[in-house]
């Protein structure tokens, strides 16, 4: 707009010189909590197959991270003190934008009217942070040209977002659209709906500072609300004397949305949120329901690592928004203890030792020595004793097996029918026994007390006993006679009378039977 006279209103949200200088102010008091994602570290012990509920609250920054900052400007004829705001106000607006950002970086750019030939759109610095550099920029804008009342900012936005301005990679895109009168549409040949579409594509927001003046405003048509509204920026209101108040206003005014990224996580361990984002006004803290899931096949022993990244507007915003999460699975297996049942012969009448092996070995610990009841190395009673082993890891998880040890004895007595002296005589027996005195011998190795049977060789059926081992006999043969066995006289315990020779057998009290022994019986005198 040409004019050089613009009437003041109130501006919206804003108020009076006063109120706008103390929100100047305010723009540059540090917030209650630091920006950044409390809390920034997890560090927990988890059974495998459990979760972790944690409350998070991300602490947005009042301004954007990495802001790169596009000025555009309306420099016709009725926007002199609009200027002359900016230029007197421009060191305030950097160092209180850096205040909160401090690699921020700022453009200027202008921009009038059709008919204005090279002031139809110019960048008057590219993004610099260089603040003397920018106040060199501000200082060369003049109010001048103009014509009717629409001027040509929807061209400058298509000009701005299809690289006269050269971002940086990552950063915060705000275009600050200052003017005091809606636009051609389309202007220069761009309309509305491209420079829309092109600033989204360029992934930036408009903070439209709304100049009050004669020709109503940016938004006098409704564009700027258009636009302000397709790229999620601001509308503010301003009087000339108040529009950097205003664009800081604006810019911490600004929605940010905040994404959890789930940037690396060791196998077994996962992370999730109550939402895929969340969108504030900038400087406002947002929470998060975290859940923090061990998996059931998680390596127990084992410390898990997981990294979030929570982003601002899609862009990361350096350490403080970056949380680490370690959780070490907590070993709930208890160990595998092995010891097997085994079954050996006695070997005497107490049972037998038996040095039996058994192992133990846990997912985290590895090999570990069971503890067995009664130990290896054991002397083992005749038939079943059960033994139990257990084992401990170091995360006093207790694991056990059982076993039986069985003593048998399987093992035969030894019987002999040994020769012995006629009690009423010396002499030895030679190779036979003329007399037929023995002794009735078997021997065991578990049983102390082997009986001891005669059977007739004649007369299978013809069976004596039990005698206890070291019985002493008179055998006598009587071919036909009847088989008998009577009561002996002196050291002889019994006389035995077959048909036959004696056939002796052992048997101890398993029932084990020993090889028959033979007692001969010496022929008859001649």
């Amino acid at each position: 707009m040409a004019t050089a006279t613009v009437p003041w209103r109130r501006a919206r949200g804003l108020g009076v010189v006063a109120a706008a200088t103390a929100m100047v102010t305010a723009l540059a008091v540090p917030a209650a909590a630091a920006p950044g994602v409390s809390p920034a570290v997890v560090d927990r012990d988890a059974d495998p197959g459990t979760s972790i509920p944690v409350s998070k609250v991300v602490s947005t920054p009042p301004i954007p991270p990495k802001p790169d900052v596009v000025l555009l400007v309306d420099t016709t004829g009725s926007m002199g003190g609009a200027i002359a705001n900016v230029r007197t106000n421009l060191q305030q607006v950097i160092t209180d934008v850096r205040a909160a950002q401090p690699s921020a970086q700022f453009a200027v750019a202008s921009y009038r009217d059709t008919g204005d030939g090279a002031e139809l759109f110019r960048v008057r610095q590219n993004l610099t942070g260089d603040a003397v550099a920018l106040q060199a920029a501000v200082d060369g804008l003049a109010a001048g040209g103009g014509g009717d009342t629409p001027e040509a900012w929807v061209n400058a936005l298509v000009e701005v977002s299809e690289g006269a301005v050269a971002y940086r990679s990552g950063s915060s895109r705000i275009v600050v659209l200052v003017g005091d009168a809606p636009s051609h549409d389309p202007s220069n040949g761009r309309t509305l709906a491209q420079a829309g579409a092109a600033l989204q594509a360029d992934e930036a927001r408009v903070i439209a500072v709304n100049v009050a003046g004669a020709a109503g405003g940016l938004d006098a048509t409704g564009q700027a609300a258009s636009v302000v509204a397709a790229t999620g920026g601001q509308l503010v209101d301003s009087s000339p004397d108040t529009v950097t108040a205003a664009l800081l206003a604006g810019l911490r005014d600004l929605d940010v949305t905040v994404t959890p990224s789930v940037t690396s996580c060791d196998p077994g361990l996962s992370v999730t949120f109550d939402a895929a984002s969340r969108t504030q006004q900038s400087g406002t803290d947002v929470p998060f329901a975290e859940t923090i899931t061990v998996a059931g096949d998680a390596a127990q022993g084992a410390v898990l690592h997981c990294t979030v990244d929570f982003l601002l507007d899609g862009v990361s915003a350096g350490a403080p928004f970056v949380q680490t999460i370690s959780v070490r699975v907590n070993d709930v297996t208890p160990p595998t203890v092995v010891v097997d049942d085994r079954t050996v012969e006695a070997t005497s009448p107490a049972g037998a030792v038996i040095d039996y092996p058994a192992s133990a070995t846990d997912n985290v610990d590895g090999p570990l020595t069971p503890t067995c009841v009664p130990p290896p190395g054991s002397t083992f009673p005749l038939g079943d004793t059960s033994v139990t082993c257990t084992a401990t890891d170091a995360a006093g998880n207790t694991g056990s097996d059982t076993a039986v040890m069985r003593v048998v004895d399987t093992t035969a007595p030894a019987t002999a029918c040994v020769p012995t002296n006629n009690p009423s005589g010396d002499n030895t027996p030679g190779s036979y026994n003329p007399d037929g005195f023995y002794e009735l011998t078997s021997t065991d190795v578990v049983d102390t007390a082997v009986e001891v049977f005669i059977v007739d060789s004649m007369n299978p059926l013809v069976r004596f006993g039990p005698f206890p081992a070291g019985t002493k006999i008179k055998l006598v043969q009587a071919p036909g006679a009847q088989s008998k066995v009577k009561d002996g006289t002196g050291d002889i315990d019994y006389k035995v009378t077959l048909n036959g020779d004696a056939v002796i057998t052992g048997v101890d009290d398993a029932g084990n039977v020993s090889t028959p022994a033979v007692c001969l019986v010496a022929p008859p005198p001649k």
